[in-house]
């Protein structure tokens, strides 16, 4: 039921993690458009060998989209690397932060890369600015992908729906330039980036689970469910007054 919600939705799901075994299985269902990791999640499981793990997936990842981030914080170094990575497999896109940890831009090197021909996927955006500094800098007929953090604004307090309706708008005359929903936090998440017009959600493994458990279910069957679920764990705990 919740396979084919997904499969049913107005945008493309992708899976956002670093388990290996996970990412295979995720692969193969067809709802799975395209994966996506990064050196957080990647250091959450204990990835040592940046290449050896990409290397992995990639034999199994042979046709849907799968970005790598660069993990330098120097601009040089990280034209260097990806330049390597996006040579890895067809299918690989390169992640660059919008700014390195000092705040410098990072859209000169974003503008010589997309002119160069490498699929970029841009990440760590989060305001009106940085999705038209992207917008300028990217070239239209190479593809790329604007990650925007619509989870983390939400964090602060703040609707993410108009910045990512405004960046579907700033993005407009860009043909191969797709606007990603990043850092969903709840299942909910998903149905508003397909509901605002995005082109790409990423889903952590977790909610995609919690979708496929849950996805479709009547309120009703989830009230019983989860009275059930308060019962069995009393019962398991043996609480007695």
């Amino acid at each position: 039921m919740g396979s084919q919600l997904l499969l049913d939705l107005p945008i493309k799901i992708f899976a956002d993690g670093a388990d290996r075994d996970g990412i295979a299985a995720l692969y193969a269902k067809p709802y799975i458009k395209g994966l996506t990791t990064n050196p957080t999640l990647m250091c959450k499981v204990g990835i040592a060998d940046y290449e050896k793990f990409a290397r992995e997936l990639l034999d199994i990842v042979k046709e849907k989209p799968i970005s790598f981030e660069v993990f330098s914080d120097e601009f040089p170094e990280m034209r260097r690397q990806a330049l390597m990575i996006g040579k890895w497999q067809e299918n690989v896109y390169v992640k660059i932060p919008i700014t390195n940890t000092r705040g410098d831009s990072a859209l000169p090197l974003i503008s010589e890369l997309s002119a160069e021909g490498v699929k970029l996927n841009l990440t760590a955006i989060l305001t009106h600015e940085q999705v038209e500094g992207v917008a300028q800098a990217v070239k239209r007929e190479v593809p790329c992908v604007v990650s925007v953090f619509a989870g983390r604004v939400a964090d602060t307090g703040v609707d993410p729906m108009p910045l990512m309706k405004a960046s579907l708008q700033i993005l407009r005359d860009l043909p191969n330039a797709e606007l990603l929903w990043a850092s969903v936090r709840e299942v909910l998440n998903i149905f508003q980036a397909a509901q605002c017009g995005c082109h790409i959600v990423t889903v952590p493994h977790d909610i995609l689970d919690k979708v496929a458990t849950l996805g479709g279910m009547g309120l009703a069957e989830l009230s019983l469910d989860t009275v059930r679920m308060f019962h069995r764990d009393a019962v398991a705990a043996g609480f007695k007054l």
